[in-house]
């Protein structure tokens, strides 16, 4: 597991307590990204792609590959990059494995918790791990989606082939969702379109955005009960809004 640190996030000045995702390396090692501990993050107002990838060397067989950038979903709405330790250009000699050491067994990366108290747990059977999916592109984020709400128990979900004009990329029996994979926040009436969607329907309505989402359109769907979840690019979603929260705890 990656070294726990604190983040502050430089827009609402909330302190966050962050641990890198861990992804198994090519020869099994688990491996998170170093973190560059006292750095500042960054808030993120513009995505691209190719910026949304860090160099990573094992430490145990040496391989150096591109990994997903840490990135953070604060409750305010802010997505912050968290500061990567750049590879040294000298690397010191793969170390040996430790003995007894196990194969990463692949499961979600862990993510920074967001600062409002999580529900406590129903009656409801427990969940497996999450196992996420990597995005690299604007689909990769829907099928990512798609991913974690079959793991929230959702079922016979199915996806849009083309972006649809009513901004509805997933639906299931008594679900509609909107993922957002753009480079600006959410904003109100993305906000308000999903939830008549979802009323026109009688479904729960639930919004990811891998930029976050504008104080206006947060606090509409707070009075209008919509799970709000910010994705990074490792794939996992974080809940920002008790909403988001309830739906954890309940399952489908």
């Amino acid at each position: 597991m990656g070294e726990n640190v604190p983040v502050r996030c430089p827009a609402c000045r909330r302190e966050h307590a962050f641990t890198p995702p861990v992804f198994p390396c090519a020869c099994g090692e688990p491996l998170a990204p170093p973190l560059l501990r006292g750095a500042a993050p960054e808030r993120i107002t513009h995505r691209t792609w190719t910026d949304a990838w860090v160099t990573v060397r094992c430490g145990s067989c040496g391989r150096q590959d591109q990994w997903p950038q840490p990135e953070l979903g604060c409750a305010c709405g802010a997505v912050l990059r968290i500061p990567v330790r750049p590879v040294p250009r000298n690397p010191p000699p793969p170390s040996a494995a430790a003995p007894g050491s196990r194969r990463a067994d692949g499961s979600g990366p862990t993510a920074g918790h967001p600062p409002h108290i999580p529900l406590p747990p129903t009656s409801a059977p427990p969940r497996p791990k999450f196992r996420p999916m990597t995005i690299r592109t604007a689909r990769d984020a829907v099928t990512a989606a798609a991913l974690y709400l079959k793991w929230l128990g959702f079922r016979d979900i199915m996806q849009s082939p083309e972006r649809p004009a009513s901004g509805i990329d997933l639906r299931a029996p008594g679900l509609v969702a909107q993922v957002d994979p753009t480079t600006r926040p959410a904003n109100l009436r993305d906000v308000e379109c999903l939830w008549l969607n979802g009323l026109s329907a009688s479904a729960v309505s639930v919004f990811f955005s891998l930029a976050g989402y504008a104080d206006d359109a947060r606090a509409r769907a707070d009075d209008l009960g919509i799970p709000l979840f910010v994705m990074d690019l490792t794939g996992t979603p974080q809940p920002v809004n008790r909403p988001a929260d309830e739906l954890i705890s309940t399952g489908a």
